[in-house]
This record gives structure tokens, C-alpha cells and sequence, in this order.
């Protein structure tokens, strides 16, 4: 396990963001969307074994940029992606 060799990825199908290791899917922020332009993002959740290496910051920093480049917004409804953006204010503008 190498924290170079997990990757951010969005599942449209499962309706999350995902962080994989190799095959292996170790963490994810999962959203549901309201209406047209909204995504509710509802939980957020990394393996243990991989904690405390920052890894959910950086599948929740891919999930915005990605929320941003396809022209929606967010509702953070999970405690994680909320905080993640009052301390990242640059997110604050896509956030309702």
C-alpha cells in the first residue's frame, strides 16, 4: 500500500466518489442528487488501514473540483464534506 498508488475516482453508477487502491476500493464520499443542479453529499468513509494519511481531504477535494467542472453545487449534509469546506473557503461558492 503506497499512498502514491490510490486514485480519486468518480462512480456515476453508484452515485460516489471513490479512492481505489489498485482494485481495491478503500474509501468513499457518496451523494444523491436533488433536482437539476444539486448534490447531496450524505457520508464519507475511508479504511481504517488507511487512515490518517490525509486521504479523505484529497477524495473530497477531487469530489468538489469535479462538482465545479460539471456545472452543480453541493449540499453538504455529511459532517466530514461540511468541514472539509469551512476550512477550505475556496469551495464555499459551489456550497449551499
Amino acid at each position: 500500500m503506497s499512498d502514491s498508488s490510490v486514485i480519486a475516482v468518480h462512480n456515476a453508477d453508484r452515485q460516489r466518489y471513490e479512492l481505489r487502491d489498485g482494485d481495491t476500493v478503500i474509501g468513499y464520499t457518496q451523494y444523491h442528487p436533488d433536482g437539476d443542479v444539486q448534490l447531496v453529499f450524505d457520508h464519507t468513509e475511508v479504511n481504517g488501514a488507511y487512515s490518517g494519511k490525509g486521504l479523505s481531504g484529497k477524495l473530497v477535494r477531487f469530489a468538489l473540483d469535479d462538482v465545479r467542472d460539471r456545472g452543480k453545487r453541493i449540499v453538504p449534509i455529511c459532517p466530514f464534506v461540511h468541514s472539509y469546506i469551512e476550512k477550505h473557503p475556496e469551495y464555499q461558492d459551489i456550497a449551499d
